[in-house]
């Protein structure tokens, strides 16, 4: 038996190119992240919904661009969240799913055995920016674990605003 197995907690997050995930991967860092955590970092590439989906889409060379385009932009997050983990001394990994995005965090929650999950409230993609609050919904109350879903701080302005705007 692995005697550091049984302290090193398990923490999956959905991350995309937002500064919704940014947001929720630093509020992490700040006040909840023991330093025997290990990270699963799930993505999910935005074309595989628009891939999906019937008749948004035929043109292959379309296609191929999409998805070319898609995998730049995963790598360069890939980068981005790499140096945030190392300069924060964490250990980790990426996990890149293909489906929806929600399905697919509490999928490799399950898989990973993971003590909870971390996520932001909006973002995860300008494709997919009707079902925003779906998806943390959708793993709200789907996760067989606890869900820590942080709400951006710009989001409070926005309600205020919107309560005057009403006046």
């Amino acid at each position: 038996m692995a005697a550091d197995a049984g302290h090193r907690r398990v923490v999956v997050m959905g991350i995309d190119d937002s500064e919704f995930s940014e947001y929720a991967f630093d509020f992490y860092l700040s006040n909840v992240c023991r330093k025997d955590d290990y990270i699963i970092l799930v993505m999910v590439p935005e074309y595989g919904t628009v891939i999906a989906s019937p008749g948004i889409l035929t043109d292959p060379i379309v296609v191929t661009e999409l998805i070319k385009e898609e995998e730049h932009k995963m790598q360069t997050l890939i980068k981005k969240y790499s140096s945030k983990m190392k300069e924060a001394h964490l250990g980790g990994k990426v996990k890149q799913m293909t489906g929806k995005v929600g399905e697919s965090i509490v999928a490799a929650a399950k898989e990973e055995d993971a003590a909870m999950i971390v996520m932001g409230t909006r973002g995860m993609g300008k494709v997919r920016r009707t079902f925003i609050g779906s998806v943390s919904d959708y793993v709200i109350h789907h996760s067989h674990v606890p869900v820590l879903v942080c709400r951006h701080k710009d989001h409070h302005k926005h309600d205020h605003h919107d309560h005057h705007d009403h006046h």
